[in-house]
C-alpha cells in the first residue's frame, strides 16, 4: 500500500458549509490523484494513491475524514467524483457499497473548462475542477456537468456485444482492403474477398499483363483469407449472441419499441438500448 499526501493547494475555494468531504478522483494505471476539499478549510489538498490500491484509497480517505473531525468535530461523508475511463465502473462499484461514501461518475465532456485553462491541462487543474463542477451539481445546477448511471457488472457487460462488434467490423474492412490493394498493384481490380468463391477465383485471376498469379502473393492473399475468414465467423457469433440478448430484453418495453420502429435493425436497436435508452443512459 502507497499513500503520499501533498502540501495544500494555493488556490483557495469559497467558504460554504459543505456537509461533506467533496473528493476528486484522477485515475491513471500507476496513479490515482485524490484532490479533496473538506469542512472547515478553504484550500484544496492533494494526496497519491498507488493506482488500483483500494486499501490505499481508503486510507487516505479516512485520514481525510480524521482531520476534518479534528478542525470541526464532526465525522463527514465524502462526496466523490471521477470519470470511468480505463478503470470502467468497478471502481464506482466498490466506493457505493461504503454507506458514507456518495460516489458519482461524470461525463468528462459535460465539464466547460475555463477559457484561461484551455492550454494548461494538468492534474491539478482538472482535480480542482472536477470539484467545483461536483459542488455546483449538488447546488442544484443541472448544467454544470452530467453524471453517468453506475451500471450493473451485467448491464456493463451487455454493452460489450456492439462495442466488438464493430471493432470487427473495423478489422474486417482493413483486411478486405489489404488483399485489394495487393491485387490492384498486379491490375487486378474485380475480386470481391466477401464472395464465398473467394478461393476458388484464386485460380481463375490473371494479371494486367496475362500472368496468374506469383506464389508468395498467393501465399500472402490465402493467409489474409484465412483472417477474414476468422473475422467473418467471430462476428456471426457476436450477432448471434447479440440477437439473443435483445430477445431476451424484449420484454422491455423500450427494447420492444425499438424493435417495431422500421429502418431500425438489430444492430442500431442493440447499441440504443444498452447503450443509452436502457441500460447505459447518463444519470
Amino acid at each position: 500500500m502507497s499513500v503520499k499526501a501533498d502540501q495544500p493547494q494555493a488556490h483557495t475555494a469559497t467558504p460554504v458549509d459543505l456537509g461533506a468531504i467533496f473528493v476528486s478522483l484522477e485515475l491513471s494505471k500507476s496513479t490515482w490523484l485524490v484532490t479533496a476539499l473538506s469542512p472547515g478549510s478553504e484550500k484544496m489538498s492533494r494526496h497519491t494513491v498507488t493506482g488500483g490500491d483500494i486499501a490505499g484509497l481508503f486510507s487516505c480517505f479516512a485520514t481525510l475524514r480524521q482531520k476534518a473531525q479534528r478542525r470541526v468535530d464532526k465525522l463527514y461523508p465524502l462526496v466523490v467524483i471521477h470519470e470511468a475511463g480505463l478503470d470502467g465502473f468497478w471502481l464506482g462499484r466498490v466506493l457505493s457499497e461504503e454507506t458514507w461514501i456518495e460516489s458519482h461518475i461524470v461525463e468528462a465532456a459535460s465539464i466547460a473548462m475555463p477559457r484561461r485553462h484551455r492550454r494548461a491541462k494538468t492534474d491539478r487543474i482538472d482535480g480542482e475542477t472536477l470539484i467545483r463542477a461536483l459542488m455546483a451539481w449538488k447546488r442544484g445546477e443541472p448544467r454544470a456537468c452530467s453524471m453517468v448511471k453506475l451500471l450493473t457488472p451485467e448491464e456493463e457487460d451487455n454493452r460489450r456485444l456492439g462495442r466488438e462488434r464493430k471493432t470487427l467490423i473495423a478489422e474486417r474492412v482493413f483486411h478486405v482492403n489489404r488483399i485489394k490493394g495487393l491485387l490492384f498493384s498486379q491490375g487486378i481490380r474485380d475480386y470481391e474477398p466477401l464472395r464465398r468463391d473467394r478461393r476458388q477465383r484464386l485460380d481463375e485471376l490473371r494479371t494486367g499483363d496475362g500472368r496468374m498469379l506469383a506464389k508468395h502473393l498467393r501465399a500472402e492473399i490465402c493467409r489474409e483469407l484465412d483472417r477474414l475468414e476468422l473475422l467473418l465467423t467471430q462476428i456471426k457469433a457476436v450477432e448471434a449472441e447479440r440477437d439473443a440478448l435483445m430477445s431476451r430484453e424484449s420484454t422491455s418495453a423500450r427494447a420492444a419499441a425499438l424493435l417495431r420502429i422500421r429502418g431500425i435493425g438489430p444492430e442500431f436497436a442493440t447499441i440504443l438500448y444498452s447503450e443509452g435508452l436502457g441500460v447505459g443512459g447518463l444519470g
